[in-house]
């Protein structure tokens, strides 16, 4: 599985809730969090995915999010 796919799967887990980069990155094991954020500005715009400045659903941070409605 690309690391797009597993990004994909993990927010389509938490849909609709958002979640950050950093998050997306920690709980994937991703050892750069630019890893997570390259690959959520791929998602962003397509198939239901969208990024905006919110509070993630996991840590509470108010920053950039991506969720899929």
């Amino acid at each position: 599985m690309t690391l797009l796919e597993e990004v994909e799967r993990f927010v389509s887990r938490l849909s609709p809730e958002p979640v950050c980069d950093d998050c997306i990155a920690d709980r994937l094991g991703f050892s750069v969090r630019q890893h997570a954020n390259h690959k959520t500005r791929e998602l962003a715009g397509s198939n239901g995915f969208e990024r905006r400045k919110a509070a993630c659903s996991l840590c509470g941070a108010t920053k950039l999010v991506i969720r899929r409605q």
